[in-house]
Order: structure tokens, then sequence, then C-alpha cells
């Protein structure tokens, strides 16, 4: 089977090169669709809190959202690699767009109680799959945009970073604002944001596409060919690993955040988006940081220091005594996870062979998102006195696969190059 990339001759109109600046091309769709995302993730367990006052169900709707997720991903990778990633990410936030304007119509008409209940779950569980397919798409144009600037992809995935933690800066924020008047003014804002992103998304450059086979038939996909390909890249897999315990501790701090900060220090769900705001944030300053840091202590050196003050952050955070604190630990957590989140997105985009870039991406993000269905039910099982002993567990968990995936990897070439040039 010959397997071919033809960026020059990409399938359909929707591929083909659109004229215009970077800017329009990818920083603009990404943006867009980033505040999407992070209203869809982080303002539809507040929903459900709102809509049900349950921790239980806030927990489970956490799950249901992560779930579909999960199981999307092999699809999306399969579909970015046939189809391109413009396609994809118009479908999945048009059709995102229509659902959620849908539900906003539906609550404002609907009784409180059951059928309300059962709306706002399934909501929760179906746009998660249709966010999944466009981020999927996002990640695809991101890497292929690294790739043609040579020697400079942690600079160009540290912008994509910053646009994606500025839109988790406003995300939350806008959201929990929005909830203080009802479902439907944020559910609407949703709505919006996914219609622009569904126009923005037929912007974007081509990604390579994978052939069919002379025979007519196509080319074998999926979880096989990622884990294929993922296992003949053993820096990936390691950090992968690793990064995948501490999304158990992320998971876990997302998914109990509305019942902390509303139930046990008993501030409105604002606070829950002022929460990941100052989180995005503080993040925004990793990401710049690293920016400059990499240049000098490479994909390793900055893992390693990013993986101290994401453990250092979260062993601390069952002792935090206020809502003060609590939101600076949060923050602390999630400018270490920025800089993971640049050397993952670096190494992913500089050895992970272009026209099996959507399959291995949609392998390596479903390892990293399982954690967040589990500790969705591990919120749900748990009573809420329990709930900062179940989080300084998974911090334990976190600290101890980050010393391991970071010792495995200290000799690693690719992690310990730098992007100084070389001298004579």
């Amino acid at each position: 089977m010959t397997i071919s990339l033809y960026e020059g001759h990409p399938a359909g109109r929707h591929a083909a090169i659109p004229s215009g600046s970077l800017f329009r091309r990818v920083h603009a769709p990404r943006a867009c669709d980033a505040l999407a995302y992070s209203m869809s993730t982080y303002a539809m367990p507040l929903l459900v809190l709102a809509t049900t006052g349950s921790s239980s169900l806030t927990g489970l709707a956490f799950a249901l959202e992560w779930i579909p997720r999960v199981a999307a991903f092999s699809l999306a990778g399969a579909l970015v690699d046939r189809c391109g990633a413009a396609i994809v990410s118009f479908l999945a936030s048009l059709a995102r767009a229509v659902l959620v304007g849908g539900a906003a119509v539906g609550l404002a008409l609907l009784p409180r109680g059951t059928a309300e209940t059962v709306t706002v779950m399934t909501l929760a569980a179906v746009t998660g799959t249709l966010t999944q397919f466009s981020f999927v798409a996002n990640e695809a144009v991101g890497a292929i945009v690294s790739r043609r600037t040579e020697g400079q992809s942690h600079k160009v995935q540290s912008v994509l970073i910053g646009i994606d933690q500025t839109a988790t800066l406003v995300g939350p924020a806008l959201g929990g604002v929005l909830l203080l008047s009802g479902p439907t003014p944020m559910l609407a804002c949703l709505s919006v944001l996914s219609f622009l992103s569904a126009g923005l998304a037929l912007q974007t450059p081509p990604t390579p596409l994978r052939a069919a086979r002379q025979d007519g038939q196509r080319p074998g996909g999926g979880l096989r060919e990622g884990w294929e390909t993922l296992r003949s890249l053993p820096a990936l897999g390691w950090l992968v690993a690793g990064l995948a315990c501490s999304n158990l501790a992320l998971g876990m701090l997302q998914s109990a955040s509305p019942i902390v900060v509303v139930d046990g220090f008993g501030r409105s769900p604002a606070a829950v988006g002022t929460l990941w705001s100052a989180a995005a944030a503080s993040t925004l300053i990793a990401v710049a940081c690293c920016r400059f840091a990499l240049n000098r202590l490479g994909l390793w050196g900055v893992g390693v220091i990013s993986s101290t003050v994401a453990a250092a952050a979260c062993l601390a955070l069952p002792e935090a005594p206020s809502y003060i604190s609590y939101t600076a630990l949060v923050a602390l957590f999630m400018a270490g996870d920025g800089g993971l989140t640049v050397v993952l997105r670096t190494l992913r985009s500089l050895i992970i062979p272009p026209t099996a870039f959507g399959t291995t991406l949609s392998l390596s993000i479903l390892l990293l998102l399982l954690p967040f269905p589990m500790a969705g039910v591990m919120i749900a099982l748990t009573p809420p006195p329990y709930l900062t002993d179940a989080i300084g567990g998974c911090a334990v968990l976190q600290a101890l696969a980050l010393i391991a995936t970071f010792t495995r990897l200290r000799k690693d070439p690719v992690l310990r190059a730098t992007g100084e040039p070389a001298r004579a």
C-alpha cells in the first residue's frame, strides 16, 4: 500500500488554499473555536449545577460530557486524515450551533423538573462529542503550520496555546456571568460562537490527506494505525502516559470546582468562572515564559520545571483554607500544566508523520482524556466531605507519574535539544 502526501491537491473545494493572512487563516478560526470549546467544557457542569442543584448530577454530567468525547477521537482523526481539517471543523461547529441554539429555546420553554434535567445532561454529552471533532481538526492545522516554520515549532505552538488559554481566560468567566441571568443567554452565546467557528473554519489551510488504495479501498486507520505509530515513538508514549496521570488530577479539579467553590466556600457560580479565568491568566504567563525558556533549556528542562510546579501545587490544594488560596493554587497548577502542554504539542508536531497525524493525534488525546470521565465518576461517587482526600490521592499519583516520565526521558535527544542555533 502506498501512502502519499498531497497538500497541493487537497480533496474538495473546502480545502483549497485561501488567500489572506495567517491571522485570518489560522489564528481567528482557532480563537473562535477555542472560546466555544472553553465555554462547553467549563460552563456545562455549572449549567447542570444551576438547573439541578445536585453535586452528584454535576459530577455525572462531567463524566457524560467526556465519555462521548473520548469515544469520538478515533473517528475524528480518521476523518481529518481522509477529508481534511476544514470540512470536519465546519460540520462539527455547525451541528453544535444548531443543537445548542435549539436547547436554549427548549430550556426557556420547559418547566423545571425531569425534562429540564434530561435536556441539560444530554446537551453536555452531545456538545462534548462535537467539540472534539473541531478540536482535532484545529490541532491538525496547527501541526501543519508548525512544520512549515522549520526550527520554530515551539514558538508557533506557544502562540496557538496562548490563543487557547486566552479563550480559557474569557470562556469560564463569560459563561458564569451569563448564567446569572439563566441558562438561555449562555447557550445563545455558545450557539453564536459555534456559527462563527463554522464560517471561519472554511478559511483554514489544507491539511495533508491520506490517499486511497489503488484498488479503490481506503487504508486502515483509527486506533490501530494510531497505536502502531505511537509505539514507534517511545518518547511521545512516555510523555502521554505521564500527562494522562496528571490529567486525572486536573479532571478532579475541574469536576469538583463547582462543588468546592459554591458549596464549600459559599461563593456564586460566577466565582467558579473567575477561578478558571485566573488559572488561564497564569497559564498565559507560563506559556509566554516557555517560549523563551525552550531556546535555552530544551523540552526536557521546561518539562521538569513545569511538572514540579504542577505537582507541588496539586499536593497543596487539599489544605487550601479559603477561596483565595484555592484559586491561587489552581492557578499555579495550571501554569505548570501549561508548560507541559507546550512540551507535548511541540513534540507531537515534530515527530508524528504528517499523513498519520490525525489518527496518532486522536489516540494520544484519547489516552490523555480518559482520566476526565473517570474523574467525573469519582466525583459523583465521592461524598462532598471526602472530596479533598480524593484530590490529594490523585495529586500523589500525578507527582509519582511525572517523576517516572521525566527520569525515563532525561537522555532523549529530541527533548534535550534546544532552539538555539548550532555554533561552529
